[in-house]
Formats: structure tokens, sequence, C-alpha cells
């Protein structure tokens, strides 16, 4: 399994519209992806309710994985758009 440990880079960290956007980008990289914060169970990363359940703050470290294939290069692109705090998936790498 393929994991990235994250630092949440939207100030307000995966609440409301910064979630609304992982969630989005989540969904929309075809493979299944969990998200966790250190020390808690791992929750659908395509679920709207699960990552706010999460209760992440700006600056906490989360954990990406997936057991997909091609996982890598979908983690670090979502690692990527929460470590900046982007408004969209980026393209690439």
């Amino acid at each position: 399994m393929a994991e990235r440990r994250v630092t949440i880079g939207w100030a307000e960290g995966l609440h409301a519209r910064p979630a609304a956007i992982f969630v989005r980008a989540a969904t929309a990289a075809g493979v299944p992806v969990t998200i966790a914060r250190p020390e808690s169970s791992p929750v659908n990363a395509a679920s709207l309710l699960s990552v706010l359940g999460l209760g992440a703050e700006g600056g906490e470290e989360v954990v990406l994985a997936s057991a997909a294939e091609d996982a890598d290069a979908v983690l670090e692109r979502l690692a990527k758009l929460v470590s900046e705090g982007l408004e969209e998936l980026p393209e690439t790498v």
C-alpha cells in the first residue's frame, strides 16, 4: 500500500470548501484513496461527510493511502493539492 504524509496547507483545514475541493479531487482520481489523521482510523477520501468528520485543522499532518496499482502518481497529486492548499487538482506532479 502506498501512502503519503502531508501537512494541510489550507489555513482553515479540511473544512467546508477545502474539504469539498479535496473530495472532488479524490473522486476524480479514479482509484480508492483513504485519508487519516495519524493515530486514527482511515476514512474514504471520496466521502465529504467522512473527510469533514476528521476535523483536520490547518498545519496538521494527514496520511493519504491507496492500494491501487497506480497509487503513487495519484497520491503525489493529492498530496500537492493538500500541502499547497490549491483550488484544484494539479494536472501533473
